[in-house]
């Protein structure tokens, strides 16, 4: 009896966080629809994202390979999949081979993973992968991400060396605690500032991935276009289920 009550929990959560994002893009001045929203659903189980599927979400992330490869094959071919995190460069073939539906890589912190990630779309034979460069924003040396003074660079080796791949933004993953914020946040826009200045695009073309369960609604008010929520839907992390 109490798996449902889970379930519907999820559902209420869901619906509270896209309530709040819509009340945090209009302090900002923008539409909700502004605003994605990925659930990340990482050691979830299939039945709580079915649940949160049903409700009319179709946007999931996760964070471990072994985990999405297991999972999409079970759900609907229609979920918009993110892979959220650092990648390894060994793991591109069977993550792009095993969800076709894969929809974005954030994201991605070296050249040497840009190019696995453009020679194993270009094997495949799928469409352009849309991808996101992750900036370390706040300097920890154990996070991944490119050092803010290299991202143009990064960014342009994207986009201009690899032809299977479509640079679609930034993204970065602050400090668990929050302690990092806002100076995460301005250090990301400043380096889409400098990435769109270089490259001669309009801001409004490079996306803003920041914000999390514990911030998103300060990151949206900062200019975030894509938010990545987990606990605060689907509940606390059972990691002792991790693959």
């Amino acid at each position: 009896m109490a798996a449902p009550a889970v379930e519907g929990a999820a559902v209420t959560a869901l619906r509270a966080v896209l309530h709040r994002v819509r009340q945090a893009a209009e302090k900002s001045g923008r539409s909700a629809d502004d605003v994605r929203v990925v659930a990340v659903s990482k050691t979830k189980p299939i039945s709580l994202i079915n649940q949160v599927y049903d409700a009319g979400h179709r946007r999931f992330g996760e964070n471990y390979v072994q985990e999405i490869i297991e999972k999409a094959p079970q759900l609907p071919e229609d979920i918009e999949w993110h892979f959220v995190g650092h990648l390894q460069s060994n793991k591109v073939k069977s993550l792009l081979a095993a969800v076709p539906s894969l929809a974005m890589v954030e994201g991605v912190d070296n050249e040497k993973l840009a190019n696995h990630l453009d020679r194993a779309v270009s094997t495949i034979g799928r469409k352009p992968l849309s991808v996101l460069v992750q900036v370390n924003t706040s300097g920890e040396e154990s996070k991944s991400g490119v050092d803010p003074s290299r991202c143009v660079e990064l960014v342009q080796h994207v986009k201009l060396g690899c032809p299977n791949l479509q640079f679609s933004g930034l993204m970065t993953i602050g400090m668990p605690d929050y302690s990092s914020i806002p100076e995460n946040f301005r250090t990301l826009s400043n380096c889409r500032t400098e990435v769109c200045k270089a490259l001669g695009m309009e801001e409004n073309q490079c996306e803003l991935s920041m914000g999390m369960s514990g911030d998103f609604e300060q990151a949206i008010e900062m200019g975030s276009t894509n938010v990545r929520i987990g606990s605060t839907i689907f509940g606390p992390r059972d990691y002792a289920k991790k693959k």
